[in-house]
Protein backbone atom coordinates (compact mmCIF):
# COMPACT_ATOMS: atom_id res chain seq x y z
CA UNK A 1 0.00 0.00 0.00
CA UNK A 2 1.32 3.44 -0.96
CA UNK A 3 0.68 6.84 0.59
CA UNK A 4 -0.25 9.50 -1.95
CA UNK A 5 -1.98 12.87 -2.04
CA UNK A 6 -4.69 14.70 -3.92
CA UNK A 7 -3.20 17.79 -5.56
CA UNK A 8 -6.14 20.20 -5.08
CA UNK A 9 -5.03 22.31 -2.11
CA UNK A 10 -1.39 22.51 -3.18
CA UNK A 11 -2.57 23.97 -6.48
CA UNK A 12 -5.07 26.26 -4.76
CA UNK A 13 -2.24 27.69 -2.65
CA UNK A 14 0.10 28.41 -5.54
CA UNK A 15 1.62 25.30 -7.13
CA UNK A 16 0.73 25.70 -10.80
CA UNK A 17 1.99 22.58 -12.59
CA UNK A 18 2.42 18.88 -12.07
CA UNK A 19 6.21 19.08 -12.08
CA UNK A 20 6.25 21.44 -9.08
CA UNK A 21 3.74 19.34 -7.15
CA UNK A 22 5.61 16.13 -7.93
CA UNK A 23 8.97 17.59 -6.85
CA UNK A 24 7.57 18.56 -3.45
CA UNK A 25 5.77 15.23 -3.04
CA UNK A 26 8.87 13.18 -3.88
CA UNK A 27 11.05 15.25 -1.54
CA UNK A 28 8.61 14.60 1.29
CA UNK A 29 8.15 10.87 0.84
CA UNK A 30 4.84 10.58 -1.02
CA UNK A 31 4.60 7.75 -3.51
CA UNK A 32 1.61 8.67 -5.68
CA UNK A 33 -0.28 11.67 -7.00
CA UNK A 34 -4.03 11.92 -7.48
CA UNK A 35 -4.39 14.67 -10.05
CA UNK A 36 -7.22 17.11 -9.41
CA UNK A 37 -9.08 19.08 -12.10
CA UNK A 38 -7.13 22.30 -11.54
CA UNK A 39 -3.88 20.93 -12.97
CA UNK A 40 -3.68 21.32 -16.77
CA UNK A 41 -3.77 18.12 -18.82
CA UNK A 42 -0.52 18.32 -20.75
CA UNK A 43 0.57 14.90 -21.98
CA UNK A 44 4.27 15.77 -22.14
CA UNK A 45 4.31 16.96 -18.52
CA UNK A 46 2.48 13.88 -17.27
CA UNK A 47 4.75 11.54 -19.23
CA UNK A 48 7.81 13.24 -17.82
CA UNK A 49 6.61 12.48 -14.28
CA UNK A 50 5.76 8.89 -15.21
CA UNK A 51 9.07 8.32 -16.99
CA UNK A 52 11.07 9.69 -14.06
CA UNK A 53 10.10 6.70 -11.93
CA UNK A 54 10.18 8.91 -8.84
CA UNK A 55 6.44 8.98 -8.18
CA UNK A 56 3.33 7.39 -9.63
CA UNK A 57 0.02 8.85 -10.79
CA UNK A 58 -2.66 6.79 -9.10
CA UNK A 59 -5.75 8.55 -10.49
CA UNK A 60 -7.29 11.65 -12.00
CA UNK A 61 -10.22 13.32 -10.26
CA UNK A 62 -13.22 15.11 -11.73
CA UNK A 63 -16.36 15.36 -9.54
CA UNK A 64 -19.23 17.39 -10.98
CA UNK A 65 -23.02 17.31 -11.35
CA UNK A 66 -23.53 15.42 -14.59
CA UNK A 67 -27.29 15.30 -13.95
CA UNK A 68 -27.85 19.05 -13.65
CA UNK A 69 -31.20 20.26 -14.93
CA UNK A 70 -29.18 22.92 -16.74
CA UNK A 71 -28.48 20.84 -19.85
CA UNK A 72 -25.65 23.07 -21.02
CA UNK A 73 -23.90 22.78 -17.67
CA UNK A 74 -24.39 19.01 -17.57
CA UNK A 75 -23.12 18.71 -21.14
CA UNK A 76 -19.92 20.61 -20.33
CA UNK A 77 -19.20 18.37 -17.34
CA UNK A 78 -19.92 15.16 -19.26
CA UNK A 79 -17.62 16.28 -22.06
CA UNK A 80 -14.86 17.08 -19.55
CA UNK A 81 -15.22 13.68 -17.90
CA UNK A 82 -14.98 11.94 -21.27
CA UNK A 83 -11.91 14.03 -22.13
CA UNK A 84 -10.25 12.86 -18.93
CA UNK A 85 -11.10 9.22 -19.60
CA UNK A 86 -9.41 9.44 -22.98
CA UNK A 87 -6.45 11.35 -21.56
CA UNK A 88 -5.96 8.91 -18.70
CA UNK A 89 -6.28 5.93 -21.01
CA UNK A 90 -3.67 7.32 -23.39
CA UNK A 91 -1.19 7.58 -20.49
CA UNK A 92 -1.99 4.29 -18.79
CA UNK A 93 -3.59 5.99 -15.77
CA UNK A 94 -6.20 3.41 -14.85
CA UNK A 95 -8.61 5.33 -12.60
CA UNK A 96 -10.86 8.37 -12.70
CA UNK A 97 -12.30 9.43 -9.33
CA UNK A 98 -15.70 11.00 -9.96
CA UNK A 99 -19.23 11.59 -8.68
CA UNK A 100 -22.59 10.50 -10.06
CA UNK A 101 -24.46 13.80 -10.11
CA UNK A 102 -27.92 14.31 -8.68
CA UNK A 103 -31.11 15.38 -10.42
CA UNK A 104 -31.65 18.80 -8.90
CA UNK A 105 -29.82 22.02 -9.59
CA UNK A 106 -29.25 24.47 -6.76
CA UNK A 107 -28.71 28.11 -7.69
CA UNK A 108 -25.37 28.61 -9.47
CA UNK A 109 -24.63 24.90 -9.22
CA UNK A 110 -23.62 25.05 -5.55
CA UNK A 111 -25.05 22.27 -3.38
CA UNK A 112 -26.18 23.35 0.04
CA UNK A 113 -25.45 20.74 2.69
CA UNK A 114 -28.91 20.76 4.23
CA UNK A 115 -30.58 20.43 0.82
CA UNK A 116 -28.26 17.61 -0.18
CA UNK A 117 -28.96 15.54 2.91
CA UNK A 118 -32.74 15.81 2.50
CA UNK A 119 -32.71 14.37 -1.01
CA UNK A 120 -33.65 10.76 -1.59
CA UNK A 121 -30.78 9.64 -3.82
CA UNK A 122 -32.56 6.72 -5.48
CA UNK A 123 -34.79 9.26 -7.27
CA UNK A 124 -31.83 10.16 -9.45
CA UNK A 125 -30.88 6.57 -10.30
CA UNK A 126 -32.67 6.30 -13.64
CA UNK A 127 -31.25 9.57 -14.96
CA UNK A 128 -27.81 8.61 -13.68
CA UNK A 129 -27.94 5.29 -15.54
CA UNK A 130 -29.03 6.95 -18.77
CA UNK A 131 -26.09 9.37 -18.58
CA UNK A 132 -23.49 6.85 -17.45
CA UNK A 133 -24.13 3.80 -19.67
CA UNK A 134 -22.21 5.42 -22.56
CA UNK A 135 -19.57 6.82 -20.18
CA UNK A 136 -18.93 3.32 -18.82
CA UNK A 137 -18.65 2.01 -22.39
CA UNK A 138 -16.04 4.66 -23.09
CA UNK A 139 -14.15 3.83 -19.90
CA UNK A 140 -14.06 0.15 -20.88
CA UNK A 141 -12.81 1.09 -24.34
CA UNK A 142 -9.90 3.06 -22.83
CA UNK A 143 -9.22 0.55 -20.01
CA UNK A 144 -10.03 3.12 -17.33
CA UNK A 145 -11.91 2.42 -14.11
CA UNK A 146 -14.53 4.82 -12.75
CA UNK A 147 -14.22 5.17 -8.97
CA UNK A 148 -17.26 6.91 -7.50
CA UNK A 149 -16.52 9.05 -4.45
CA UNK A 150 -19.04 8.60 -1.65
CA UNK A 151 -19.41 12.27 -0.67
CA UNK A 152 -23.09 13.37 -0.36
CA UNK A 153 -22.26 17.08 -0.58
CA UNK A 154 -21.23 17.44 -4.21
CA UNK A 155 -24.31 16.26 -6.09
CA UNK A 156 -23.89 12.52 -5.71
CA UNK A 157 -25.98 9.40 -5.10
CA UNK A 158 -23.15 6.88 -4.49
CA UNK A 159 -23.19 7.68 -0.79
CA UNK A 160 -23.95 4.44 1.06
CA UNK A 161 -23.82 0.65 0.80
CA UNK A 162 -27.52 0.66 -0.09
CA UNK A 163 -26.86 2.89 -3.11
CA UNK A 164 -23.62 1.10 -4.07
CA UNK A 165 -25.52 -2.19 -4.42
CA UNK A 166 -28.07 -0.58 -6.73
CA UNK A 167 -25.45 1.15 -8.84
CA UNK A 168 -23.27 -1.94 -9.25
CA UNK A 169 -26.28 -4.09 -10.08
CA UNK A 170 -27.42 -1.70 -12.80
CA UNK A 171 -23.98 -0.75 -14.13
CA UNK A 172 -22.75 -4.30 -14.47
CA UNK A 173 -19.13 -3.55 -15.34
CA UNK A 174 -15.82 -4.48 -13.76
CA UNK A 175 -14.74 -0.91 -14.56
CA UNK A 176 -17.21 0.61 -12.07
CA UNK A 177 -16.27 0.88 -8.40
CA UNK A 178 -15.53 3.17 -5.49
CA UNK A 179 -13.16 5.81 -4.26
CA UNK A 180 -13.74 4.78 -0.66
CA UNK A 181 -13.65 7.74 1.72
CA UNK A 182 -14.37 6.91 5.38
CA UNK A 183 -14.83 10.56 6.37
CA UNK A 184 -18.23 10.79 4.65
CA UNK A 185 -19.42 7.54 6.18
CA UNK A 186 -18.55 8.78 9.67
CA UNK A 187 -20.79 11.85 9.62
CA UNK A 188 -23.60 9.84 8.04
CA UNK A 189 -23.21 7.39 10.95
CA UNK A 190 -22.47 4.52 8.55
CA UNK A 191 -19.99 1.89 9.71
CA UNK A 192 -16.75 2.71 7.79
CA UNK A 193 -15.16 -0.70 8.41
CA UNK A 194 -17.83 -3.32 7.71
CA UNK A 195 -18.54 -2.47 4.02
CA UNK A 196 -14.91 -3.08 3.05
CA UNK A 197 -15.39 -6.85 3.01
CA UNK A 198 -18.57 -6.74 0.92
CA UNK A 199 -17.20 -4.25 -1.60
CA UNK A 200 -13.55 -5.33 -1.63
CA UNK A 201 -13.59 -6.00 -5.38
CA UNK A 202 -15.11 -2.56 -6.03
CA UNK A 203 -12.72 -0.48 -3.94
CA UNK A 204 -10.43 0.95 -6.61
CA UNK A 205 -9.07 3.89 -4.63
CA UNK A 206 -9.06 5.08 -1.00
CA UNK A 207 -9.14 8.63 0.32
CA UNK A 208 -7.41 9.30 3.64
CA UNK A 209 -9.55 11.87 5.38
CA UNK A 210 -10.95 11.95 8.89
CA UNK A 211 -14.04 13.53 10.47
CA UNK A 212 -14.31 15.29 13.80
CA UNK A 213 -17.81 15.27 15.31
CA UNK A 214 -18.80 17.92 17.86
CA UNK A 215 -21.33 15.97 19.90
CA UNK A 216 -22.44 18.90 22.06
CA UNK A 217 -23.45 20.85 18.96
CA UNK A 218 -25.09 17.78 17.44
CA UNK A 219 -27.21 17.31 20.56
CA UNK A 220 -28.49 20.90 20.20
CA UNK A 221 -29.08 21.05 16.47
CA UNK A 222 -29.65 17.50 15.31
CA UNK A 223 -28.31 16.74 11.87
CA UNK A 224 -30.70 18.87 9.77
CA UNK A 225 -30.55 22.35 11.31
CA UNK A 226 -27.00 22.98 10.17
CA UNK A 227 -23.72 21.14 9.74
CA UNK A 228 -21.48 22.91 12.22
CA UNK A 229 -21.33 19.69 14.21
CA UNK A 230 -18.72 18.05 12.01
CA UNK A 231 -15.46 19.02 10.33
CA UNK A 232 -13.19 17.15 7.97
CA UNK A 233 -9.71 16.54 9.37
CA UNK A 234 -6.39 15.08 8.32
CA UNK A 235 -5.91 11.46 9.41
CA UNK A 236 -5.60 11.07 13.16
CA UNK A 237 -7.57 14.19 14.12
CA UNK A 238 -11.06 12.68 14.03
CA UNK A 239 -13.23 9.70 14.81
CA UNK A 240 -11.71 7.00 12.62
CA UNK A 241 -9.67 4.14 14.05
CA UNK A 242 -7.01 4.17 11.33
CA UNK A 243 -5.30 1.03 12.54
CA UNK A 244 -8.58 -0.90 12.29
CA UNK A 245 -9.46 0.72 8.95
CA UNK A 246 -6.14 -0.03 7.27
CA UNK A 247 -5.97 -3.54 8.67
CA UNK A 248 -9.45 -4.16 7.26
CA UNK A 249 -8.29 -2.93 3.86
CA UNK A 250 -5.23 -5.16 3.98
CA UNK A 251 -7.24 -8.17 5.14
CA UNK A 252 -9.51 -7.78 2.12
CA UNK A 253 -6.70 -7.49 -0.40
CA UNK A 254 -6.39 -3.74 -0.92
CA UNK A 255 -2.76 -3.00 -1.75
CA UNK A 256 -3.08 0.18 -3.82
CA UNK A 257 -2.80 3.86 -2.91
CA UNK A 258 -4.29 5.56 0.11
CA UNK A 259 -4.50 9.18 -1.00
CA UNK A 260 -4.63 12.04 1.51
CA UNK A 261 -7.47 14.40 0.61
CA UNK A 262 -6.67 17.56 2.54
CA UNK A 263 -9.79 19.42 3.72
CA UNK A 264 -8.73 20.29 7.26
CA UNK A 265 -9.52 23.98 7.88
CA UNK A 266 -6.92 24.15 10.64
CA UNK A 267 -4.22 23.64 7.99
CA UNK A 268 -5.47 25.88 5.19
CA UNK A 269 -3.68 29.16 6.02
CA UNK A 270 -1.48 29.30 2.94
CA UNK A 271 0.84 26.89 1.17
CA UNK A 272 3.13 26.17 4.12
CA UNK A 273 0.11 25.36 6.30
CA UNK A 274 -1.35 22.98 3.71
CA UNK A 275 2.01 21.28 3.34
CA UNK A 276 2.26 20.90 7.10
CA UNK A 277 -1.15 19.26 7.19
CA UNK A 278 -0.22 16.83 4.43
CA UNK A 279 3.02 15.92 6.18
CA UNK A 280 1.25 15.38 9.51
CA UNK A 281 -1.26 13.14 7.74
CA UNK A 282 1.49 11.17 6.04
CA UNK A 283 3.42 10.69 9.29
CA UNK A 284 0.31 9.45 11.04
CA UNK A 285 -0.62 6.99 8.28
CA UNK A 286 2.93 5.67 8.04
CA UNK A 287 2.51 4.05 11.46
CA UNK A 288 -0.16 1.74 10.02
CA UNK A 289 0.65 1.48 6.30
Amino acid sequence: MKIGLLTNFLVKEGMKNIEEVAAWAVKNGFEDLEIGPTLPMVSEEFRKIQDSGNIGISAMTYCRNYLSSDEEEAGVHIAELKKRIKFAGSLGIDKIVTSTGIDKKIEEGVYDRADAIRKIPVRSLDKFLKVFYPIVDLAEQYHVKLAFENCPLMGNIAISPVMWRLIFEKLDSKNVGLAYDPSHLLWQFIDPYKPIAEFKDRIFHVHAKDTQIHYDLLKESGFLTDFRWFNYRIPGRGELDWDKFIQELKKNGYDKTISIEHEDADYEQGLASVQEGLLLGRSYLKKYV
